[in-house]
């Protein structure tokens, strides 16, 4: 009860901190997965623009940015955040367009089915979500139109949805994300010496870690499968130098990789660490990848 006043309050402040002519809102509602078997929570964030575009006129349709939050945050954390005041300044100051940001609950999956099977989250979104989603409101449904983005975990998830399905998107970014350069048997080890990702990581890859499944979900494994396809994607990462998890080793090897294999992208390693500020300091940075990769700005 506490929790939900506290977001209540949150965005009645967000609400009322507003100019007068900024007309952008947060949608926040549940669908039942049929596949989860469970409600999954999620919120959509409509550009001011939107309610006069496609809510009066369904022909108009707009892109969409699909962010996946990290571990601990939910749909909400983002626009609890400052991000929500970040993208109406941004589109005030002309940086970037208008298109639809939406966050859906992501718990612990780190946006994959797990070893086991219980949890389809990789199904879910593909099959559920996003249909729901762009048939509920006013989106663009060409993949030009369609891109994804995430921080840590959904950072992982992001680079993991775009490079195992490159058909479906147009661009993809992720800031610090979780991708672990270590071995299933390294971080086996690790697990058993107590590090703090152990559980975290057994409940989705196995216990220990299911070695194929791991491959199958990897970015290196997958882009080096898609190469070809991923040439058409414009893609987006960054990292702090810092990071409290040393997910800035990933960064690097999969830049290295991505050299290699000579699929264009863009890679920023900034001073920082593994935080919530470090996230939103180059927020309006990635916000502008996705306008100029929609065509917008």
């Amino acid at each position: 009860m506490q929790r939900c006043l506290r977001i209540t309050l949150l965005f009645a402040a967000f609400t009322f901190s507003f100019p007068v002519h900024a007309q952008s809102r947060i949608d926040c509602a549940a669908m039942n997965s049929r596949i989860l078997k469970h409600p999954v929570n999620y919120c959509v964030y409509l550009p001011a623009g939107y309610d006069a575009g496609a809510g009066k006129h369904p022909a108009q349709t707009y892109p969409v940015l699909y962010f996946l939050h990290g571990l601990g945050d939910n749909e909400r954390t983002l626009f609890n955040s400052g991000g929500w005041t970040l993208l109406d300044d941004l589109r005030q100051q002309h940086k970037i367009g208008e298109f639809l940001i939406v966050v859906p609950e992501g718990g612990q999956t780190f946006y994959i089915n797990s070893a086991d099977g219980r949890v389809r989250y990789n199904d879910f979104f593909l099959r559920e979500f996003i249909p729901l989603i762009e048939s509920k409101y006013g989106i663009d449904k060409n993949k030009n139109h369609r891109a994804i983005t995430g921080i840590s975990m959904g950072g992982y998830g992001a680079l993991r949805f775009a490079f195992s399905h490159p058909e479906m998107f147009s661009a993809v970014s992720a800031q610090s994300a979780a991708v672990i350069t270590d071995s299933p048997e390294q971080l086996d080890t690790a697990a058993r010496s107590g590090a703090p990702m152990g559980k975290v990581l057994a409940a989705v890859f196995g216990n220990p870690i299911a070695v194929q499944h791991w491959k199958s979900n990897s970015p290196f494994e997958l882009a080096k499968r898609n190469q070809a396809a991923m040439r058409e994607l414009a893609i987006y990462f960054n990292c702090g130098r810092d990071d409290d998890y040393g997910f800035e080793k990933g960064a690097a090897a999969l830049h290295q990789q991505l050299q290699r294999e000579n699929v264009k992208h863009e890679y920023h390693l900034y001073p920082g660490g593994h935080s919530f500020s470090y996230f939103m300091a180059h927020f309006p940075e990635v916000m502008e990848f996705h306008s100029r990769a929609f065509g917008l700005k």
